[in-house]
């Protein structure tokens, strides 16, 4: 879609846009033992179309990510920035539902912008792209707040999935980023793999078999309604099942809880009809 001001280029920031006070520091990323809420504070209302932002230095990823979320007619992209300050700037200007960030940018990267955004715009979700060479940096934006995380070389489908998920109030861990990320931790001095998925799994066992359900459908992204309908229960009963869940593994976010569910090898079951 043509962004409002049709006589700048799609990637143009607005100046009259108020400008907070901004500064970005390398070491300026708080650690992942302690994550900001990673979603939005109101989920995107059924049959609202929505908006997306997306921030890439390559033209070329940009126009594919654009043309992937293209193929459904319920999300929108309003705005593209070539570098993290001007999507924080972006973000700002246009409110978007959800903003899809690329880690490595100029100027101001993605762990640093998505941290910015849940700070000034924390209605805004985000959605982190990775590299297979970028484990690390998805153990930092974890940290950040941020609530999606796929691989650029992933299937398409997953890119919409994890829109749509993260503009729902979910978290969205691509299967190949959440076997990644255990296996990163294994290898980074947080402790061998077998002793954090023993951890994980006296974690888990502290769980009533109810929470232990909503924890393995976490780990599979889904939000609140889609948990309530999986497990037939009320949305709001869920949602204190998932309060409880975050309070009893000592997270902060869905997502840190989905790498717990990850650890712990708990895989949610495939839906009814696909059994």
């Amino acid at each position: 879609m043509t962004r409002p001001d049709t006589n700048r280029a799609p990637h143009t920031t607005r100046p009259d846009t108020p400008r907070a006070p901004y500064t970005t520091r390398p070491d300026a990323t708080p650690a992942y033992t302690a994550p900001a809420e990673a979603t939005p504070a109101h989920p995107t209302p059924a049959g609202t179309t929505i908006r997306v932002l997306i921030a890439d230095d390559e033209p070329m990823i940009r126009a594919g990510v654009r043309a992937v979320l293209a193929t459904d007619p319920g999300i929108e992209v309003v705005a593209e920035a070539a570098d993290g300050h001007e999507a924080v700037e972006l973000v700002r200007a246009y409110r978007p539902h959800v903003a899809v960030l690329d880690v490595r940018m100029p100027r101001t990267n993605g762990i640093e912008a998505a941290a910015e955004i849940r700070r000034a715009v924390p209605a805004t979700g985000v959605v982190m792209l990775t590299t297979f060479g970028e484990d690390d940096y998805i153990l930092r934006a974890l940290g950040c707040g941020a609530a999606g995380f796929l691989i650029k070389s992933g299937e398409p489908e997953e890119l919409v999935a994890g829109v749509r998920a993260v503009a729902d109030g979910a978290a969205y861990l691509s299967p190949k980023v959440a076997a990644r990320v255990v296996a990163h931790l294994a290898s980074t001095g947080a402790g061998a793999l077998a002793g954090r998925r023993a951890a994980a799994r006296e974690q888990v066992a502290g769980l009533t078999p109810r929470e232990r359900e909503v924890l393995s459908h976490l780990g599979g992204g889904l939000s609140n309604g889609q948990i309530a309908r999986r497990l037939h229960l009320v949305e709001g009963t869920v949602k204190a099942h998932v309060s409880s869940v975050l309070a009893r593994l000592g997270v902060d976010n869905r997502a840190a809880a989905a790498v717990v569910a990850h650890e712990a090898g708990m895989l949610p079951p495939p839906p009814a009809e696909q059994r």
